[in-house]
């Protein structure tokens, strides 16, 4: 190899970045404890950038659908489509989850009291059965009876422990008070931070690409354009798809609980709906409110409801859902089930939310890569076909 000013360059950068990786290595301990440091510093701007993404979805209708066809004599309108389309979209949202709390939380309260209104009955049964225990078998009344307990001993140990560990629960309670006033600031920050992205997302996006042409050879710069296009695009029609999805489930639910006449169907299926937009796992959530809420009015109809649910949720899962949501991001059944058994093992309920539309990327990408390979090989079609 010549050792021009060129290769000179790419030997030291090589050097440098075997170096570097080598003290990280040395050093994971710190290099982990450094990450985890600055991902709390910037996790404000992450979670705004994750709201920012997410309203965009029906900002951009909104502002496509209902502002696109203003004339340009209404300058205000104009010139206010975009604030008034992210208003509209965060009144929608917000409208959205009161009208499911709404349904909800009333239910789950009237179903509190009744479980409060047969709890005496629920107890009268349970004494009944403790005397009609004990006269069958008397023996475990003199089993208990020669059981001692050194009830002042017992006390001192309660005292024991309420005076060592009350340290460490106060200290529990003042953390998690401020995790939580943490949480509330960070999220606050986030949604301003999401506001002003979206308010400004022509900008940004002129910015950030002059920021990749200025540093980044052109042609690698187009690459990245490419691939994050490609990614906006497809994490786009994931949503769509997932929301659509979780309708479809719903309506199922509603139409098949009206049908056997079970109780609460508009509140569980509005429920269901609600949870399904966790992929392929999040309408068991529903399921089992809703299971325990026809349990308190009818035993046997909860039964049922629990194999209409696992029935419905098979179809769901095996035909619409890999249809739906597959189909919408370009990506076969098959791998959407993988990529969420993969994000859901690795990373929960957001692994299974960004494993899809990840997937969906990398299998477009490496489609285009292999076709292409294809062609620069000359191999016929019909080898592979």
């Amino acid at each position: 190899m010549e050792l021009n000013k060129s290769n000179i360059k790419k030997i030291l950068g090589i050097i440098t970045f075997a170096i570097l990786l080598f003290v990280a290595i040395q050093n994971i301990d710190r290099v982990g404890r450094t990450l985890a440091y600055l991902i709390r510093l910037i996790f404000p701007f992450l979670l705004g950038g994750g709201i920012a993404f997410v309203l965009n979805v029906p900002m951009k209708s909104i502002e496509e659908k209902w502002f696109s066809k203003l004339k340009p004599k209404r300058k205000t309108l104009i010139k206010f489509k975009r604030p008034l389309s992210l208003l509209l979209t965060i009144v929608i949202i917000i409208g959205i989850i009161f009208m499911v709390m709404f349904l909800i939380v009333p239910e789950i309260g009237r179903t509190i009291e009744v479980i409060s209104d047969r709890f005496p009955a629920f107890q009268q049964r349970i004494e009944a059965k403790y005397y009609e225990l004990i006269l069958t078998y008397p023996a475990i009344v003199d089993y208990v009876n020669e059981i001692e307990v050194d009830w002042g001993k017992l006390g001192e140990s309660i005292i024991d422990f309420i005076r060592n560990s009350g340290g460490s629960m106060l200290q529990s309670t003042f953390g998690i008070a401020s995790s939580i006033l943490g949480g509330f600031i960070n999220f606050f920050l986030g949604f301003l931070f999401a506001i002003y992205i979206l308010l400004q997302k022509e900008k940004l996006g002129r910015q950030s690409k002059k920021l990749l042409y200025a540093y980044l050879p052109e042609a690698v710069a187009d690459r990245v354009i490419a691939i994050s296009s490609l990614s906006h695009v497809t994490f786009s029609k994931f949503l769509s798809g997932q929301c659509l999805e979780a309708v479809i489930l719903g309506g199922m639910f509603f139409i098949a609980m009206s049908i056997f006449r079970f109780p609460y169907a508009l509140m569980i299926s509005v429920l269901i709906a609600f949870t399904a937009l966790i992929p392929l796992f999040g309408a068991f959530i529903g399921c089992i409110v809703g299971a325990f809420l026809i349990l308190i009015v009818n035993p046997l109809q909860a039964l049922w409801f629990i194999i209409m649910f696992l029935i419905i949720q098979q179809l769901e899962g095996n035909l619409v859902y890999p249809h739906v949501v597959g189909g919408s991001i370009g990506l076969p059944s098959i791998w959407v089930l993988v990529a969420v058994s993969i994000g859901g093992s690795t990373m929960g309920v957001a692994g299974m939310l960004i494993f899809i539309p990840m997937s969906s990327v990398l299998y477009t990408l490496l489609r285009e890569a292999v076709n292409k390979r294809l062609q620069e090989k000359k191999v016929k079609p019909n080898k592979y076909e």
